[in-house]
């Protein structure tokens, strides 16, 4: 693939692809490491790398969505054909995550066995789901305002979206703390409160949940970068749009953590890792930081040279999600949990990475054999 368009498509399912190596690490030592082993610094490094995979994988939906929807735009979509396809196609992934949900129920995750209520998680994919279903609503409504106006192209179509997805997912990040804290939802049954603010069945939120405040602003975050990705702008000037999201997102985190660090606060309760704007901030620039990283990499460095593991797993990132987390967390761990040092963990966690791997090539072929079918 040697085109601008292959590029641009090869850096973002390497950046995919990274952020399932990051995954694997993360759930691997989460799940064998003993006790002893996970007081070590290195688990903590561990954990501290396992802030990025869930900003990362929702953030890249985010840009796929954006991608999306100004191709079928292009093709002359009407705004509510693209909202059918688009919350459509959300409202399959977060059916996956239900479905992903009870396959770990029936696998026994966890020993004792989990209760019922973790059918109704909100998981990953349940919030990717979610996302999407809005994001859709977002664009449709975008696009309805567009079409009442005779002097609106596609392009300033395009810097609506962009400006509209930034604006939401700041709103989502400055309305957190208080959905967690004081504006908590307390009326709402659980289950639909845990897709606001990570309730569960606890009384309070819970921070290992992935509730659409804050986390589907990551997502609104990747569509204002996905729409921009494809305005002329940036489609001219590629490497120096890329380099500007890049600077953009070193100011945004510095300023975050110069925020962070001020004795004066907005919110009554400030809780920095878990609902703190500064904290999505400085996430959000970070994940620029490795966009930008991946643009490099893929043109000018060898990431598209020979045979990509990070782009062959970016690929078929939604199955090795779901295949690795069976022999990782459930009663098919490929590991004795809970028990392994971080040498015998690292060793699995290699086996985790190559066995995936080889999964996503198998999946690659497939999908490529059938596409290749006359019809």
């Amino acid at each position: 693939m040697t085109t601008e368009t292959a590029k641009r498509l090869d850096y973002i399912d390497w950046m995919r692809g990274f952020a399932c190596l990051t995954m694997f690490q993360t759930h691997c030592f989460d799940s064998w490491l003993s006790p002893a082993a996970r007081q070590s610094t290195f688990f903590k490094f561990s954990q501290l790398v396992g802030t990025l995979p869930a900003p990362l994988f929702l953030f890249l939906a985010g840009i796929s969505f954006a991608m999306t929807t100004d191709s079928l735009r292009r093709r002359g979509a009407s705004s509510g054909e693209i909202a059918r396809k688009t919350i459509l196609r959300g409202g399959e992934i977060l059916a996956l995550g239900l479905l992903f949900r009870l396959q770990m129920f029936v696998m026994g995750q966890g020993h004792p066995p989990s209760p019922w209520t973790d059918l109704f998680r909100v998981d990953i994919l349940n919030m990717i789901g979610v996302s999407m279903v809005v994001m859709g609503i977002v664009c449709w409504c975008v696009g309805k305002i567009a079409s009442a106006s005779t002097s609106m192209n596609i392009e300033d179509l395009r810097w609506k979206s962009v400006w509209s997805a930034a604006a939401i997912a700041f709103v989502i990040s400055f309305v957190t703390p208080p959905l967690w804290t004081t504006w908590r939802p307390h009326r709402l049954p659980w289950i639909l409160g845990s897709y606001v603010n990570g309730v569960h069945i606890y009384g309070k939120p819970q921070p290992w949940l992935f509730p659409f405040f804050p986390w589907a602003g990551f997502a609104f975050a990747g569509l204002a970068v996905g729409f921009f990705l494809v305005t002329d702008l940036a489609r001219n000037q590629q490497a120096r749009a890329l380099s500007l999201l890049a600077a953009a997102g070193t100011a945004i985190a510095g300023f975050a953590l110069l925020a962070a660090v001020q004795p004066l606060q907005v919110y009554s309760e400030f809780d920095f890792w878990h609902t703190s704007p500064s904290f999505f901030a400085i996430r959000v620039g970070i994940v620029l930081a490795i966009l930008w990283l991946s643009y490099v990499w893929c043109r000018w460095g060898p990431g598209v040279v020979g045979f990509s593991p990070f782009i062959t797993l970016g690929k078929a990132s939604l199955l090795v999600y779901w295949v690795h987390i069976t022999f990782v967390y459930t009663a098919l761990s490929i590991l004795e949990r809970h028990t392994q040092s971080v040498r015998s963990a690292s060793f699995g966690l290699l086996i985790i990475f190559v066995s995936m791997t080889v999964l996503a090539v198998l999946r690659t072929r497939l999908k490529w054999r059938k596409s290749a079918r006359p019809a």
